[in-house]
């Protein structure tokens, strides 16, 4: 748990996602150089929304196996000076985290408390496997955070959608227990909104008043709505939030204009 004693009058900050890096230059993902994207959606995001209080990873930082990958993204965020936390994806390897993480500038923490918000970190990464599932360890901790700080309005933040987003082939592999999930933050009245990566997509719906938000990829997009892997045109961006401290919660997407080299679209492609 992080808390800072200085709190801004309105929280900015900024979701990106599924960055899917390769530990060396020029590598790419179904035609796309994932370094490229990814620095050309930061470099939007610094044109458009800077300065920001806090930066959020919601997983699939790597594409590889190589802790190289996770170098990479350290030496890109280190002059930022911003807060950065992330969370697991599927992708991800911790035991790699540790390797190529040599300076603390992306913190995984449970929870922190900053802005008169709270923010959950939870980790839906099941070893070996595409979708998630969140352990009775995971729901515990989530409950606890939340009965520890009721009166801070909350976000709660995972790498798998909670919920079907209308794609066949991703709600087979999104979170496997979303009862349980949700069972708990029906209890708690302060949770103001659900973050999540994974879909490669916009998602926003509202469920008994809580922000439902899935947010694009840096890199790759998929195809709302299609029931079979399938790539999208759209930009690579990224998501912003404004959260005030009596609870309020602005939110939109940002995608860069422009694909940094042309998108080739692989309408072969069973996956990634």
């Amino acid at each position: 748990m992080v808390i800072f004693p200085s709190d801004p009058p309105v929280l900015r900050v900024l979701q990106l996602s599924d960055l899917h890096l390769f530990g060396s230059a020029g590598q790419r993902l179904l035609g796309q150089d994932t370094r490229l994207t990814f620095s050309a959606v930061l470099s939007w995001a610094q044109q458009t929304h800077w300065p920001v209080d806090l930066l959020l990873f919601t997983g699939d930082l790597i594409q590889d196996e190589n802790p190289e990958s996770y170098s990479y993204l350290e030496q890109q965020l280190v002059n930022l000076s911003i807060p950065c936390y992330g969370l697991l994806g599927n992708h991800d390897l911790p035991e790699l985290m540790e390797i190529g993480f040599t300076r603390s500038v992306l913190r995984m923490e449970d929870s922190l408390q900053i802005g008169g918000w709270q923010f959950i970190f939870l980790n839906s990464r099941i070893p070996g496997r595409v979708g998630g599932y969140l352990s009775s360890g995971e729901l515990t901790k989530l409950r606890q955070a939340l009965h520890a700080h009721s009166q801070l309005p909350t976000l709660v933040c995972l790498h798998h959608q909670p919920v079907s987003i209308g794609s066949q082939w991703l709600d087979a592999i999104g979170l496997g227990n979303p009862e349980a999930f949700f069972a708990c933050i029906d209890e708690h009245p302060q949770v103001r909104g659900v973050l999540w990566g994974h879909i490669h997509q916009a998602f926003q719906r509202s469920r008994k008043g809580v922000a439902l938000l899935g947010t694009p990829s840096t890199c790759i997009q998929f195809l709302p709505g299609s029931q079979q892997f399938t790539l999208d045109a759209r930009t690579p961006g990224f998501r912003w939030l404004h959260l005030y401290p009596d609870g309020r919660l602005e939110t939109g997407i940002e995608r860069i204009p422009a694909y940094p080299d042309p998108l080739e679209l692989h309408p072969r492609a069973g996956g990634y």
